[in-house]
């Protein structure tokens, strides 16, 4: 079987400062970096570093960060085949800023991401998936397709809420799970509030569950926890030093995509998410930050 993923491809520039700007505010970066990322090629490096067979499907412009990103892509093992040149637009951008505690703050200018829509996911090459993984960083008529090509009918549709687009909630019906962070679990569900524990999230996840849908809430240091019907499944959090938080909820995504397509049950899967995306914190950078599988697996031998 093979993970394919489809969502945005990006150049991020990370500045570090000490903390972040209040509105209005103007702070000194103490160093200025760049890295590739992208929800769509961070998930793809995850799961092909942890041994899935990966297609992305996404666009880049004809620019020098096109190529570099296409470069990194192949040297991490991702099929790039369904990644195509724009030439109306530039490659996406990401501006990160990253404080002392590793809280960031996110830009993102899309680019040729924006143009990959309908008629491109019609024509993409899905090479037979048992996973197929996405987010909102595609566009909304692109995953609609995608999840609705007879092609996919066979496969485990999963759909990563973020960023949280209230016009994507048309779309969480077409997915077989549901990957959600705090934030978008409230904005799905209609909370007040982030959920302020497990208990709280495990209500709001059963509550925007559909028949035969998983839906699977990361909670941060928390962990995750999990709903599929009467079931409920819950993974506790990994403390690690925390260097850079940026791409943890992709690693997460991809390293579950990867151990499904593999045949892990979802508490397992569930375990090995968590811990890569643990790793994935201790490092710089968000598809540069992508452990492999020996080194998920020594943390998990530790845990």
């Amino acid at each position: 079987m093979s993970v394919c993923v489809l969502g945005g491809v990006n150049l991020d520039h990370v500045a570090q400062v000490a903390d972040l700007p209040r509105p209005g505010e103007t702070v000194a970066s103490r160093s200025l970096a760049q890295f590739p990322g992208g929800k769509g090629a961070n998930q793809a490096v995850a799961a092909a570093r942890l041994g899935a067979q990966v297609r992305l499907l996404g666009a880049v412009g004809q620019d020098g960060a096109g190529d570099f990103m296409l470069d990194f892509l192949t040297g991490a093992g991702v099929d790039v085949n369904g990644v195509r040149r724009e030439a109306d637009a530039p490659t996406g951008q990401a501006f990160i800023t990253v404080d002392e505690t590793a809280r960031n703050m996110i830009v993102v200018a899309a680019g040729a991401n924006a143009l990959y829509g309908a008629e491109a996911a019609r024509a993409a090459d899905l090479g037979g998936a048992g996973v197929i993984l996405t987010q909102f960083e595609a566009t909304l008529a692109a995953i609609e397709t995608i999840f609705t090509r007879p092609e996919a009918a066979g496969a485990l549709k999963i759909l990563n809420t973020a960023p949280a687009l209230a016009e994507g909630a048309r779309l969480l019906a077409l997915a077989d799970m549901l990957i959600l962070n705090e934030t978008e679990l409230a904005s799905f569900a209609g909370l007040a509030a982030e959920p302020a524990d497990p208990e709280t999230a495990i209500a709001a996840a059963r509550g925007l569950a559909r028949p035969g849908q998983t839906v699977l809430a990361t909670l941060g240091a928390a962990g995750a926890v999990a709903v599929r019907g009467d079931e409920v499944f819950r993974v506790a959090g990994l403390r690690q030093r925390a260097v850079d938080t940026t791409g943890a909820g992709d690693c997460f995504c991809g390293a579950l995509a990867a151990s499904l397509d593999r045949g892990l049950a979802l508490p397992d899967a569930m375990a090995f998410a968590n811990a890569a995306a643990a790793l994935s914190v201790t490092r710089a950078g968000a598809a540069a930050s992508m452990p492999t599988a020996v080194e998920v697996a020594a943390l998990l031998a530790t845990a």
